[in-house]
């Protein structure tokens, strides 16, 4: 999922030079101490952990709303080729009825309420939340406890919702985008549980049992696995007492058999091109291996990723662009958009640049790009990565704006963090980050790395792989 980087950084910056021939008002030039003081008194994250091992973690701001969700640690990497969609299969079936509920009587009850009842499934995380109002979140919490024990997954049900998967899968193949994103992990990470999608092979889906599904959710789904996150209007203790009574007596997973450690998913440097004339643009994602999320070296690998940032044809700029690379595009009509990505996972990640662009301006653009990396390896300013800190701390507390993407961040953090950074440390840490960090981080992950590519479209003249792995590195005298 790649960041949309949004310049709102006037508010982030710090206008120290008071002998500089313009002189801004006073409140301008303490906004960087306001910034720090505001993080700071966040409304605390409270964790609480059961005894079963289920931790509940929350953020009460005091809103009429809220949103509580089941965070999961299972997805399609905890899957083999033979149930490779199982984990996102599940997910469709929770909706369906359960022991006490028909979907019906679920669905008319989320009305009523005026509240709203969703899911996903990632590679790493399986996710289950609803919005509510204040007062109807220990409706919502019972509702969770019920659709993830004790779903029916009648065979009726599953057959329906065989066709609604593959009809799904046929509307995910016209979203270029995420075909190419697909492609890459299946060549970056080849051979390993990354490289599959998640929702699975066209067989598999044909072919999955129930029996597929009650041992998917007996080997991953359990207590210790799961995170109950809240935030808006929901008060701590009330969260912990309604995960004790719904969800206490729950134990597990129980494995069929002793599970391995979770395999390492190895990096490929290679490329995969489907060529597709019919398709009027080429779409090409090229990547590095990147870091995992506790990785120190994520946060200057996100810098690295903002000073590239994001551009598209309806952005206006032209010349004047901040990012180099926005500049050269614009002035040369390299391509119709980009945006660059860092994608985590628990111990690796893809870092790299999404782009569509015309046939023949696939080798202009990719050169562009390649030469704007080893650029910023080699010589980026530190007025550069100024910018880049205000962009990424900026666009940090655009995300968090309502309830759904405070819960969001804390159930997502509590997996890979095991505890959420408070918003003062984060910050702390971006600004910490200096010219010399980026191009420690690009030389250790960028500089002289082989990539992985992946094409579709008319990429006949996106260059040979062998021309895009020499471009990797300068020879400097």
């Amino acid at each position: 999922m790649a960041t949309r980087l949004l310049r709102f950084g006037t508010v982030l910056r710090s206008y120290s030079d008071k002998n500089g021939l313009i002189q801004f008002p006073k409140r301008w030039r303490s906004s960087q101490a306001s910034l720090q003081q505001i993080l700071i008194n966040q409304p605390p994250t409270k964790l609480t952990t059961l005894n079963n091992g289920m931790r509940v973690a929350s953020e009460d701001s005091g809103a009429a709303t809220a949103t509580v969700g089941i965070w999961i640690d299972a997805g399609s990497r905890y899957e083999n080729d033979d149930n490779n969609g199982v984990a996102h299969f599940l997910e469709h079936m929770s909706f369906k009825g359960t022991a006490k509920r028909s979907q019906i009587d679920l669905e008319l009850e989320i009305e009523n309420m005026g509240a709203h009842l969703n899911a996903y499934t990632g590679r790493e995380q399986t996710v289950y939340y609803a919005r509510c109002l204040k007062q109807d979140v220990p409706k919502m919490v019972e509702i969770l406890s019920d659709i993830i024990q004790n779903s029916k997954l009648g065979e009726t049900e599953i057959e329906r919702e065989r066709g609604v998967i593959l009809r799904e899968m046929q509307d995910v193949e016209t979203n270029l985008q995420e075909v190419v994103f697909d492609h890459l992990h299946s060549t970056a990470f080849q051979g390993t549980a990354l490289g599959r999608t998640i929702l699975g092979p066209t067989k598999n889906i044909k072919s999955i049992s129930r029996n597929d599904l009650v041992s998917y959710v007996k080997n991953h789904y359990g207590p210790p696995r799961f995170v109950l996150a809240g935030a808006g209007g929901v008060e701590h203790q009330q969260l912990v007492d309604l995960a004790e009574k719904h969800f206490g007596k729950m134990t597990g997973p129980h494995y069929d058999e002793i599970p391995t450690l979770l395999n390492n998913c190895r990096f490929t440097g290679s490329e995969i091109r489907v060529r597709d004339d019919s398709v009027p643009l080429a779409h090409v994602a090229i990547a590095v291996q990147g870091v995992g999320w506790a990785n120190p070296d994520n946060i200057p690998l996100m810098v690295f990723n903002t000073l590239i940032g994001t551009w598209d044809r309806s952005q206006g700029g032209g010349g004047n662009n901040a990012s180099n690379l926005a500049r050269k595009v614009t002035e040369k009509n390299l391509c119709h958009s980009y945006h660059s990505f860092n994608t985590c996972y628990k111990d690796t990640g893809l870092w790299g640049m999404y782009y569509v662009c015309e046939n023949e301006q696939t080798e202009d653009m990719t050169f562009a790009v390649l030469h704007e990396w080893m650029r910023i390896c080699t010589s980026v300013t530190e007025k550069e990565v100024t910018r880049a800190k205000n962009i990424l701390k900026t666009n940090m507390l655009l995300q968090l704006d309502g309830t759904s993407n405070i819960c969001e961040d804390i159930g997502r953090q509590m997996l890979c963090y095991e505890r959420r950074i408070p918003l003062h440390e984060l910050e702390a840490r971006i600004e910490s980050v200096t010219s010399k960090t980026i191009q420690d981080v690009g030389m250790n992950y960028i500089y002289n790395h082989c990539p992985a590519v992946a094409a579709i479209g008319p990429v006949e003249a996106v260059p040979d792989y062998n021309l895009i792995s020499g471009a990797m590195y300068w020879l400097r005298l």
